[in-house]
């Protein structure tokens, strides 16, 4: 059997791709529709629809979306190169578990790349990029819910650091925060009470004032508070 090529995220390459499954061409439209099952079966691992070491069964999945099983499992082989699915001996595509050492690893990797994004990022937001982290984060302190408040916060995370200029960065990132939330969510929503968050005012106050080494400090202490 042939090694399935599979796009990396964080390849950004919008151009026309061809990719094989099982020895296999695999047409444009399919690749769009499989994006298209990943990122929404992404959405349901990370709200916990399925749990960690939960079999994925591709019939089912397939059944479900109204795709074949080929699209599905093209959609699977882009969770496991997200780090959301593997593939196990005898039980095929899982969820992937809950690695303890993965998460710190997530935590390092944020506190690396996330300061740096945003240290390019402040002095190159548009006025329209600045008003719409002012209302996501407005939104982040009004959220009522732990799934409402993460989901604001990822949106907050990845707003400031839009203008960075740097598309490669920028996926790792997303990925990154995707990851993270699929931990935070099964390991500490029962935790969570509603709050402001300090930190991502001072950080929309630095970016107001074009402030970005003040920002990127900010930025690296908050992430340090990571649970």
């Amino acid at each position: 059997m042939d090694t399935p090529l599979l796009l990396l995220p964080w390849l950004g390459d919008k151009r026309q791709v061809t990719r094989l499954i099982d020895g296999g061409p695999v047409p444009q439209k399919q690749i769009k529709k499989s994006e298209d099952i990943a990122h929404r079966l992404s959405a349901q691992i990370v709200r916990g629809a399925f749990k960690p070491g939960e079999k994925l069964r591709q019939d089912l999945i397939a059944r479900d979306f109204g795709v074949s099983q080929v699209t599905v499992r093209e959609a699977l082989l882009h969770l496991a190169s997200q780090g959301l699915v593997i593939g196990l001996p005898r039980r095929g595509m899982c969820v992937a578990p809950m690695d303890h050492n993965a998460i710190q690893e997530l935590r390092v990797m944020r506190r690396a790349l996330e300061p740096v994004a945003l240290l390019h990022s402040v002095p190159n937001l548009s006025a329209g990029q600045i008003a719409e982290i002012e209302r996501v984060h407005a939104e982040c302190d009004g959220a009522d819910t732990a799934e409402d408040w993460e989901d604001a916060n990822q949106r907050f995370h990845m707003a400031v650091i839009a203008a960075c200029n740097m598309p490669r960065m920028i996926a790792e990132i997303r990925n990154l925060q995707l990851l993270y939330t699929w931990h935070f969510n099964n390991l500490h929503t029962s935790k969570w009470r509603r709050r402001a968050d300090p930190d991502h005012a001072a950080i929309l106050a630095a970016i107001k004032d074009r402030d970005a080494a003040k920002a990127h400090s900010v930025m690296q202490r908050h992430l340090t508070r990571l649970p």
